[in-house]
């Protein structure tokens, strides 16, 4: 399948275009940027081709994957699903719940493919145990806590992400950690969000339709030494705590080129669609209502 890549910082460089030019079974036919030289750059490391006109780089693919902030992604992915491209998106798709469902019923309007790289469904050992616990009934009480150091002393790439430091932790990891409860726990009928007074720290209570309950705790501002990843869940079948992610994310993005790949072939729709991905924005844009202005 014929890949366009949309974004040039380091998510693109690191992850999505490193994956798309060694996967077999796709041909990586170029890159757009919003600024010519990291688009020359990015498109020479990968030996491909940099496209200044987005249209013309759409008419040549038959899927594009994006890698750019939710807010200049979301009416992308409508012009590129418009044009008959798959998409192969990233969370979250917008911050919107308008955006989000404009996503959605693009991808609707046009039959195409679209998977959301939920990086936790595409590791191997994460996505494996979130597969096994689905399929098990009676979760009641879970809990999902990304305690990063992005903001809080690491030597990261993403430190100087302007949409990150504009957006915070609860858009940039609040929906991984909404990827852990919502296929256990079912979807949310209230969210009561709260500053956890520290940077930009976020508490979540979540209370799901299915009568369980979950809470999320979001950072971006923890030092490198408090930092980490914990989810579980709870019920009749006893506590089950979410693995390691043992692999770096281009292996997961891989995958996520696989499910776009039989998406596209079958028509069917993945778990992680555009419409899973229009939920955990309207949940997220729900909770950030209740925050006061960053």
């Amino acid at each position: 399948m014929k890949f366009g890549l949309l974004g040039t910082g380091p998510w693109a460089e690191r992850t999505h275009g490193p994956a798309l030019a060694a996967h077999d079974e796709v041909e990586l036919v170029g890159v757009w940027g919003r600024r010519p030289e990291p688009t020359g750059a990015l498109a020479a490391r990968l030996e491909t081709r940099p496209y200044a006109d987005l249209d013309a780089l759409l008419d040549a693919c038959d899927a594009v994957a994006v890698a750019l902030p939710p807010d200049v992604q979301a009416p992308l992915a409508v012009r590129a699903a418009d044009a008959g491209c798959h998409l192969l998106l990233d969370k979250p798709v917008a911050t919107t719940p308008d955006a989000a469902r404009g996503v959605a019923e693009a991808v609707e309007r046009a039959g195409v493919g679209c998977v959301v790289f939920f990086t936790l469904h595409f590791c191997v050992s994460t996505g494996d145990w979130l597969r096994e616990q689905a399929a098990v009934d009676g979760w009641r009480i879970g809990r999902a806590d990304w305690l990063s150091p992005v903001f809080g002393g690491a030597d990261s790439p993403y430190t100087a992400s302007p949409w990150r430091r504009e957006k915070g932790a609860l858009w940039d990891v609040g929906p991984h950690a909404l990827s852990v409860l919502l296929p256990l726990l079912g979807p949310v009928e209230e969210v009561t969000a709260a500053p956890g007074g520290f940077g930009d720290t976020v508490h979540l209570a979540l209370r799901h339709t299915s009568g369980a309950s979950s809470t999320c705790t979001l950072t971006h501002s923890v030092p490198p030494a408090a930092a980490g990843v914990t989810a579980e869940v709870r019920g009749a079948a006893g506590v089950t705590e979410l693995p390691l992610r043992d692999e770096a994310p281009a292996a997961s993005f891989a995958r996520a080129v696989d499910a776009l790949l039989t998406a596209a072939r079958t028509g069917e729709e993945h778990l992680c669609g555009a419409r899973f991905a229009e939920t955990v924005t309207s949940v997220l844009h729900s909770a950030q209502r209740q925050l006061p202005a960053r």
